[in-house]
């Protein structure tokens, strides 16, 4: 069946993350000195050892009462970890929670999305987003789509799931139950809706048990014999006379 609407997730499926710049650790000095206007109090590294204790303990907080696969707020995790940001302008403050993301890998659009993307907007395929992400991913993406003149409009608001505003994240049932809720809303059955991401328990098992269709994002044979390959063999099955 050919999909009305295609769902995708974002990390290693729409961008493409490499490894972190080289010199990370002058260029979090200089963020710090640049908007922050004192020297660096913590270095990258304490500064990440700060956060991960906050995160372990806003999850095992969430878990307590019951929450499945807890997400954080970035933004409040990081006031936390470093209260120097607090007296930032909220724009301020997201320029720096940005910039310290670029410090932590680089991202790019994933090879081939664009034009598969393009093509499904022009035959009106709803599009949608399903991620584990915080704030600063959605910049992320601008910036890539940007690169191949495609914008964030493209993808139908209700039919995006971010876990940072959820307060869960995938593989929680509730995200998968969500998008199959909006989906019907926009009078598409979860049959005729393609899930396109890179993990099996993330991403491709759950959102089959809410009967949607599944495409692994990979540039190897799918690891269980399901449909899948990158976005240019996608491309050509989803314009090929046949179903997926």
């Amino acid at each position: 069946m050919k999909p009305r609407a295609l769902i995708s997730d974002i990390y290693h499926t729409l961008l493409e993350i490499g490894p972190p710049p080289a010199d990370a650790g002058e260029r979090w000095e200089t963020l710090w000195e640049d908007l922050l206007a004192d020297p660096a109090r913590l270095t990258l590294e304490e500064f990440a050892a700060e956060c991960e204790k906050i995160i372990a303990r806003e999850h095992d907080s969430a878990i307590g009462i019951g929450v499945q696969n807890p997400e954080i707020y970035w933004p409040a995790v990081a006031k936390e970890g470093l209260p120097e940001l607090v007296r930032l302008a909220e724009k301020e403050c997201d320029e720096f929670l940005y910039q310290h993301a670029q410090l932590q890998r680089t991202a790019r659009l994933m090879p081939g999305a664009a034009e598969v993307l393009g093509k499904l907007q022009e035959t009106r395929v709803v599009l949608g987003l399903a991620s584990n992400c915080q704030p600063y991913t959605l910049r992320e993406l601008d910036a890539a789509l940007a690169t191949a003149k495609l914008g964030r409009a493209v993808f139908k608001p209700a039919l995006c799931f971010f876990s940072f505003a959820a307060g869960f994240s995938k593989p929680n049932p509730h995200a998968f139950r969500f998008l199959r809720a909006q989906i019907q809303v926009c009078g598409i059955l979860p049959a005729e809706t393609l899930f396109v991401g890179d993990r099996l328990v993330n991403d491709l098992e759950p959102a089959r048990l809410h009967g949607f269709q599944t495409w692994q994002l990979t540039t190897t044979p799918p690891s269980d014999g399901q449909a899948g390959g990158d976005w240019s063999v996608l491309g050509m099955r989803l314009t090929a006379r046949v179903a997926l």
